[in-house]
């Protein structure tokens, strides 16, 4: 049996199986990401939920692990070296977990590089910008009331990376052809967050990108990815 005693979070959450990926997260955008990975690949996981509504997330415990104080966050006991690894950031994860495992990723060095351009897309533009339109379309609403510039700033950011993903989705399954990859697994929960739960759908005007929409149909019906969406509950 693995031992993760080594790991200050353990104590606040202790594994029942040490052997099995511990996952501290909630099913938010990006920790999703991490849940519907791992359901796709079938590797065997223990999920921890981390409340923000006592500040689990910023927590001595989690912050050993994360000390950026954000979820997702994993352990693995079968590191790279045999040893445990404690992982944080979304994208780091799921480049860890197809590089693990020597799938979701694209089998030649050009086009997992490639992946990467896509994965850093998402990284730095789709999640930051819907984060940012949900946070004043939907939970600062009555602090902007009188200021429409945030949400139409926001909002017309989130249209024009739709557009982005329109363009590269037009003649394609998936992000990178006809194989799905962890590139398509961190981009897909934005769409889905910015819909069902900062209810931007009419907003951010979906309809007018419907490569994007198809797309996000045929990720949301895998049953990995509705099966992750839940986790932890």
């Amino acid at each position: 049996m693995a031992d993760l005693s080594s790991f200050p979070i353990t104590r606040k959450w202790p594994p029942a199986n040490p052997d099995v990926i511990q996952l501290y997260s909630l099913p938010t955008p990006n920790g999703v990401k991490i849940s519907i990975a791992l359901e796709e690949l079938g590797l065997p996981y223990e999920a921890h939920k981390v409340s923000f509504a006592t500040n689990d997330q910023k927590s001595p415990e989690f912050t050993s692990l994360n000390p950026n104080g954000r979820i997702p966050a994993i352990i693995d006991p079968d590191g790279p070296d045999g040893k445990p690894i404690g992982l944080f950031e979304s994208g780091a994860i799921l480049i860890y977990l197809a590089e693990k495992t020597g799938r979701l990723m694209p089998a030649t060095a050009r086009e997992r590089y490639e992946m990467l351009c896509w994965i850093m897309f998402q990284m730095g533009g789709v999640g930051p910008m819907f984060g940012q339109f949900g946070h004043f379309h939907k939970f600062a609403a009555d602090k902007v009331a009188n200021n429409s510039y945030p949400v139409e700033r926001y909002r017309d950011e989130g249209k024009r990376l739709l557009g982005v993903l329109e363009g590269r989705l037009k003649d394609r399954q998936y992000l990178m052809g006809d194989d799905y990859t962890i590139a398509d697994i961190t981009t897909f929960p934005w769409i889905w967050c910015a819909d069902f739960y900062y209810g931007g759908r009419e907003v951010l005007e979906y309809e007018r990108f419907p490569a994007v929409m198809a797309w996000f149909e045929r990720c949301m019906a895998k049953p990995a990815s509705q099966k992750g969406l839940t986790v932890p509950a």
